[in-house]
Parts: structure tokens; sequence; C-alpha cells
């Protein structure tokens, strides 16, 4: 089997057949760097260049990290990251300073060059867009594959013209909020607008509008998401963090979490697993880290109770 699969069938460009004896069946042996006739054993030629990379990969994230042929392609540059650029330091390739004359000179090619990359309305568009959302994601500590599903739905909304008429950082606002619902990463419009130069309802309108003619599939929201970021940012060990989870668990068996805002549910939860693990928080410390209001909480926390048959002791 080894044998087999160090060699494939090969046509040489020598007319495609053994010159000996005029056979078509010819191998290439990646372990001799040997073209073969099968029939007679001739070797046509020998010492053939691999041209095939030194290195192995077994998957395509491997194989886009160790290929040396320029930076990837990625949405969230206008151009996709194919245009070249040209360095601001004014030196040439031995590190030496230019001329005056040359210094002009690049100056005005950097500018051409800068201008080519950006040629008509969209592609303007499509610059200032994608900055906005690099810094907005930068701004909200996103991961980087939410700033790619990000410039991806503001591509497609461009190619629909959903942009006409329409607030350049409402619509990326929208599509940061669409992206992290759709990673399943724990974000509120609050917290987008937070951020961003348009406020809440605006945001929320843009969203909706692009959820509607992209007809883009949203996840439900789900308030497991919001358990580690709650227990983190009030200091709680892993345990209470894992006994919230199997709250939230018991109460999704029996539909409890259904009809219920998400973070209403995952702060109750978190506030049942800190008392029952004795590092209890007050409700006042979650829900101003659930940006919820202590009702909410008191609410959710005595539907949970009642409905798990969960004994807390305070």
């Amino acid at each position: 089997m080894s044998e087999i699969k160090s060699r494939d069938f090969h046509a040489p460009h020598l007319g495609g057949k053994c010159p000996e004896c005029g056979g078509l069946r010819l191998i290439k042996d990646y372990e001799t760097a040997e073209i073969v006739c099968i029939d007679c054993g001739f070797v046509i030629e020998d010492k053939i260049e691999d041209t095939g990379p030194e290195w192995r990969a077994f998957d395509d994230e491997q194989r886009e990290k160790r290929t040396r042929v320029g930076a990837p392609l990625t949405f969230t540059i206008h151009d996709k990251g194919l245009s070249t650029m040209i360095d601001w330091r004014n030196k040439d390739t031995y590190g030496k300073n230019l001329s005056p004359g040359q210094r002009a000179q690049v100056y005005r090619l950097r500018k051409w060059q800068r201008r080519s990359r950006v040629s008509d309305a969209t592609e303007r568009n499509l610059a200032f867009a994608l900055s906005e959302l690099s810094k907005m994601c930068s701004s909200l500590n996103l991961p980087k594959n939410i700033l790619e599903t990000a410039s991806v739905i503001y591509r497609r909304a461009v190619k629909k013209r959903l942009i006409r008429g329409r607030s350049i950082q409402g619509v990326t606002a929208a599509a940061t909020y669409l992206a992290c619902r759709q990673c399943g990463v724990a974000r509120t419009l609050d917290e987008i607008a937070q951020y961003s130069v348009i406020n809440r309802k605006e945001i929320g309108r843009s969203y909706r509008f692009i959820v509607k003619e992209l007809d883009t599939f949203v996840p439900q929201s789900q308030p497991s998401y919001y358990i580690n970021r709650f227990s983190n940012q009030l200091g709680l060990a892993g345990r209470i963090e894992t006994i919230a989870i199997r709250v939230l668990n018991a109460a999704k068996d029996v539909q409890l979490t259904s009809g219920r805002g998400p973070l209403g549910i995952a702060a109750a939860a978190t506030y049942i697993a800190s008392t029952i693990a004795g590092e209890r928080r007050t409700q006042r410390e979650i829900a101003e880290q659930a940006n919820v209001t202590e009702v909410t909480i008191r609410n959710r926390y005595k539907e949970l109770i009642e409905n798990l048959d969960i004994v807390v002791k305070i």
C-alpha cells in the first residue's frame, strides 16, 4: 500500500509514451523522483523536481498558516487585502534615506496608489464602513471571526443596495449585532449602542430591516451565553458557573426559558448558584452587571425556585 500511495500515473511531455517499448502506462514515483514505465521498467526521467511544498498540512487551517504566498484573503478590507501598500518610511531597500527628489516622487506614488485603491463610491463606502466595523469590534473586545462575519453581512447589504437612505454607522452596528447572534457571542443592543454614535432604537430598526431583506437565519439568544460573562464580571468561582448552567438546563426542560428575556433568566440562575455555593452576591450587584432591573431578577428567581423545587438557604 505504501508503494501505491507514493506513486501516481503520469503522462510526460515526451509524447506521453515510453521511448523504449512504446507503452502508455507510466507512473511518477515520488520516493525515487523518477518517471518509470510499468510495462518494461524503463526509467524515462530521474531526479525530477518536486513542485509541492516542503511542509505538511492536515487541514485547511494549517495549510493557510504555512503557505508563503502572501496574506490570506480577508473581508475586513474593502479590496480583500489583494492590493499593495507603499511604506510610509522614506527609505530604500538598503535602509538608506531617500533624497528630496526621491521623497517627492514616492509621495506622489503613494497618493496615486491610495486613489487607485478607492476608485468609486462603492469602494469608498466599504473602506469607511469596514474601518468603523474594526473600531467597534475592537472596542467591544470581539474575536476576529465576529469581524469577518459582520464584514460579510455588510457586503451583502451593499450588494443588495440596502444602505441607501440609512446611516453607515447604524448599518455597521446592526451587522455587528447580527454577527454576534449568529456566532453565539453574548452582546446586547445596549452594549453595541454604547460604542456607537447611533442610539439603540435606530440600531434595532436597521437590524430588523437587514434580517428581513437578507432573509438571514438568526438563532435564538441562549441564556447560557451570559453565564460565563456574569461569573467573570462578579469574580465567582467556576463551580458556581456549573451550578447556574445546571439550573438553566433544568428550566429549559420544563420550558421556563421560553418567552422570557435571556438576560433576566441568566441573572436569576447566577443569583441562585451563588447563594447555593455560599458566595452570595446581592440582586443589585448582579442587576448592574446584567443591565436588568432587580424586579426582573426577583421575578425570574421566584419562578425558578417554585417550578424547580430548589431549596435556597438565605
